[in-house]
């Protein structure tokens, strides 16, 4: 960089405002290059601090002063000093007063997404974390919350729909020069984060929901003219989130109206803000012929995630952002269990261990290592991760499992009660759940302010003579960045024994103390647990429902593997035995390969498998998941270093052709018997058929023969949904084959005019395993329907390139890590958010061996060394560096 490096900004300095306020009254006047606003602020000084003699310090970025009036009188420009990011007023009254601010800002050339930008014609407003600063100077903190009215103008013929958070109060029909004006008044107090604002030609969508104390609630979706049909799913989905969280969590809807806005732009996939949600148009607009299973799941699961911070975000929302693993672990554990009730439970579960594992586990084991609660930040963009998200709602879970739910849900009505209308912070939610339950979390809160995968070792003996098991556990977490020394955490481990017959064995330590849920705590360094009456060795089944984010280390044989994979009662310590007999597999296969000795054949394993497939009573989606082998991410993570993408990948590759041998004729059982019969359905038992089904279809031709290939190529020309062509499509791009060419050549003269599933087609193919995948990549980002201004364009291509391509992205010669940062340098220049986003993809860097190693680090290093970073990227490429 060409300046000073970003200030640090640390939790230990938080102190609260010296001025609150209490309502915003903001007058826009919608227009694509100058939007005039007018904010009116009635402002008081803070009484729990002594900052009444302090100057009032706004945050504003980009925008054009027009004038300021202190309770109506003008102020000189030496009244007040302009920033290049603040506004400093001195000499404030020491009593409540009235400010009014008149700026401009430009939302047409607002190219980083953040505040008031114009996508596709469409005004619209991203104001988390720190966009607000970007529509008018204002003290843009989660911990100001304020009541907030405004009244929006716009020529009609450009802007004919004007939202904005809450309930409509008022509106102005055209005039005679063609401008109309709405008013919009949130009862609720909300930080500026919240605030939201769209105007634009947009339809719209409207049904209506009662809710459980008889109120009707207007739902509304908005979207572009002409896509109304594809808005069904999204409003099911909306109306399924909101009965499920007053049946769940007693949380009732409290506004009249409830709005969601589909864009094409957009940094994010939707927020949250109050009555007004805006969402990433790919996760509400959805048909058979357009959507697969997988986006069907995403609409619902995002918009409950939306909905649900209606209470935990913004009812309660947070002190600071040091503490937004607040609202939003707390919202994905919500929304987790929201998708576990209305699907598979067993199946989400694995999905999101999966999740955590492949993008939250490499993160706390690099150089991008934090506590959920993070204690320091130079972006705050920069910590919207896995480890606040993901980890976040695993410490919930933990928290449940500790209390029980019944306690849990107690905690959650005491959270609620408390603090609703506040910015709270994470002491306050463990002081709810502590004091409803009696339990102490004083330990537990060290997951809070502590990075890093602990890791768990465990041994067990067993004494015939006196019919004991013993059970050792050792918990270790690694150093992470500037925090060398670890202390121990309370870890629930639900745990279960299994006897010969493959039942259950009745848990009863030596003291007498019946575990009847099977939970134990492990709170020290070192724990043993003895349990009595066990009649022979039995064989463990440890951590059952990944009952807490570790990793967990056991000596468990290939014969302890298959018992397990046949007879465990916990469904994901029946999936996770099959993965982890896999993995021990294909880690020896990683290590012959290098060597230059052919694999073992795994004939054992590939049988275990067919019994768990051919085991009826499990369904079909449980059955789909055994049938996914480790991605070659996991295996790279479980080696850990001295990695070797190629190597990974020929393993996997080398297993999945044997399994395809051994099973042919029970995978073309499968495919055949699994085909949902009659109209498409996206709900959990049709979608998990496809799921098996396609997973028989690509491993039926992971031999490469022609026969599989044929298969695959008549699969796509049958498909009659979105699911069925893009399985066909992500096998068919890793051959060299007649049929490839053909198909994605189909695919693109169908689907060139829908920009969304057109990213399918780009994504697709940045994924492709081929050698000149790259250069293939390439090529398409000067294609004419791809674009760096538009995030889902990046995330398609250049973002499925970097992460799940990891051949291509870790190619020997050093061009990929080139071209993905060559990429991050441009994004940076108007999108640090996207760009920064995309540098995250070396943060395992350090693992790999040493010629990648040496390649990796000379493209990190020419970003790091490039004048006028932005703060995202700096941050990230200065971490990882280091």
């Amino acid at each position: 960089m060409d300046k000073a490096a970003p200030q640090t900004i640390y939790l230990k300095n938080y102190r609260p405002p010296d001025y609150l306020i209490d309502s915003v009254y903001l007058d826009f006047n919608l227009h694509p290059t100058a939007t005039r606003v007018r904010s009116r602020l009635s402002v008081r000084p803070n009484p729990s601090t002594d900052g009444k003699d302090q100057p009032l310090i706004l945050d504003g970025e980009e925008l054009v002063l027009e004038e300021i009036r202190l309770n109506g009188q003008k102020l000189e420009e030496n009244a007040y000093d302009v920033g290049k990011s603040t506004l400093t007023l001195a000499g404030m009254p020491g009593e409540p007063f009235e400010l009014e601010i008149t700026t401009y800002c430009n939302p047409e050339a607002n190219q980083s997404l953040s505040g008031l930008y114009r996508s596709r014609g469409i005004f619209c407003t991203q104001c988390e974390a720190e966009g607000f600063r970007r529509i008018t100077y204002f003290p843009d903190r989660p911990d100001i919350l304020a009541r907030y009215t405004t009244r929006i103008q716009a020529d009609h013929a450009l802007a004919p729909i004007l939202l904005s958070n809450g309930n409509r109060v008022a509106r102005q029909e055209p005039s005679n020069n063609g401008t109309h004006c709405v008013v919009w008044e949130d009862p609720h107090p909300k930080p500026s984060y919240l605030f939201a604002l769209v105007g634009g030609d947009l339809a719209c969508v409207s049904d209506t929901f009662t809710t459980v104390s008889g109120r009707e609630v207007t739902l509304q979706i908005y979207v572009e003219p002409g896509k109304e049909d594809r808005c069904a799913w999204a409003m099911e989905s909306l109306k399924k989130s909101m009965r499920w969280d007053e049946e769940r969590w007693g949380r009732e809807y409290d506004l009249d109206i409830f709005m969601i806005v589909a864009v094409s732009d957009f940094n994010m996939g939707a927020m949250e803000n109050k009555g007004l949600n805006i969402f990433n148009d790919k996760l509400i607009l959805a048909l058979p012929d357009t959507a697969s299973d997988g986006d069907y799941a995403a609409i619902e699961a995002v918009i409950a995630h939306e909905y649900f911070h209606n209470w935990t975000g913004n009812r309660i929302t947070c002190r600071d952002w040091f503490q937004l693993c607040l609202k939003e672990g707390l919202t994905v554990f919500r929304d987790q269990e929201f998708s576990s009730d209305l699907r598979s439970r067993p199946v989400k579960r694995i999905s999101d261990v999966r999740m955590l594992k492949t993008h939250q586990f490499p993160e706390d084991g690099g150089p991008l290592a934090h506590p959920v609660r993070p204690d320091s930040y130079m972006e705050i963009n920069n910590f919207y991760t896995a480890t606040v998200y993901e980890k976040g709602a695993e410490l919930c879970r933990m928290i449940q499992t500790i209390l029980g739910p019944e306690n849990f849900r107690n905690g959650m009505d005491l959270y609620f009660e408390r603090h609703d209308g506040e910015a709270a912070t994470v002491e306050d939610f463990i002081a709810s759940m502590s004091d409803a339950s009696g339990t102490d979390l004083t330990q537990f809160t060290t997951w809070y302010e502590q990075a890093g995968t602990p890791e768990l070792a465990c041994s067990l003996t067993y004494d015939a003579a006196a019919k004991v098991a013993e059970l050792s556990v050792s918990q270790i977490t690694s150093a992470t960045p500037g925090q060398h020394k670890k202390t121990p955490l309370h870890i629930p481990m639900r745990i279960g024994l299994l006897g010969r017959n493959g039942n259950d064995l009745p848990l009863r330590l030596e003291n007498g103390e019946e575990l009847e849920t099977g939970l134990v705590h492990i709170r020290q360094q070192e724990e043993v647990f003895r349990f009595a009456g066990i009649p022979s060795r039995p064989v463990p089944s440890l951590m059952r429902d990944f009952s807490a984010p570790v990793k967990l280390t056991m000596s468990l044989d290939a014969d302890d593997l298959e018992f397990l994979m046949a007879n465990d009662s916990d469904p994901f310590n029946r999936w996770q035995a099959g993965q982890s007999y896999a993995l021990m597999l294909l880690i020896k296969a990683v290590t012959a390969i290098r060597e230059g000795r052919e694999p073992d054949p795994a004939k054992a394993f590939a049988k275990a498998l067919g019994a768990t497939l051919g085991d009826e009573s499990l369904e079909p989606a449980y059955r789909a998941a055994v049938l996914a082998l480790p991605s070659e991410s996991d295996i790279a993570r479980e080696i850990a270093r001295d990695i070797d993408p190629d190597a990974i990948h020929q393993a996997r590759e080398f297993l999945r052709n044997n399994i395809s041998r051994v099973l042919h004729d029970a995978l073309v059982a499968i495919y055949e018997a699994n085909n949902p019969t009659g109209p498409y359905s996206p709900e959990a038992e049709n979608a998990g058929k496809r799921a098996l089904r396609n997973g028989a279809l690509g491993l039926l031709a992971a031999t490469g023969e022609p026969a599989g290939l044929a298969r695959v190529a008549d699969h796509y020309r049958n498909a009659e949904n979105m699911t069925d062509m893009v399985s066909a499509l992500s096998v068919l791009t890793n051959v060299h084959d007649d049929a490839r060419t053909e198909v994605f050549s189909d695919f693109y003269e169908r689907w060139k005019d829908d920009h969304l599933v057109i990213d399918k087609w780009f994504m697709l193919q940045a994924m492709s395993t081929l050698p000149a995948t790259l250069e293939k990549v390439q090529a398409l980002a000067s294609h004419r329907l791809f674009s760096l201004k538009t995030p889902n364009k990046v995330r398609a291509l250049i973002g499925a390139f970097a992460a799940m391509n990891p051949t291509g992205f870790n190619r020997p010669d050093g061009e990929g890590y080139k071209f993905v940062a060559n990429s991050v340098l441009e994004l940076d220049k108007f999108n640090p958010q996207i760009a920064a986003r995309l540098m995250g993809n070396f943060k395992s860097w350090r693992m790999l061996e040493k010629c990648r190693r040496a390649r990796a680090r000379e493209a990190l290093e020419s970003v790091a060394k490039t004048k006028g970073l932005s703060r995202d990227t700096f941050e990230i490429v200065t971490k990882t560096l280091d």
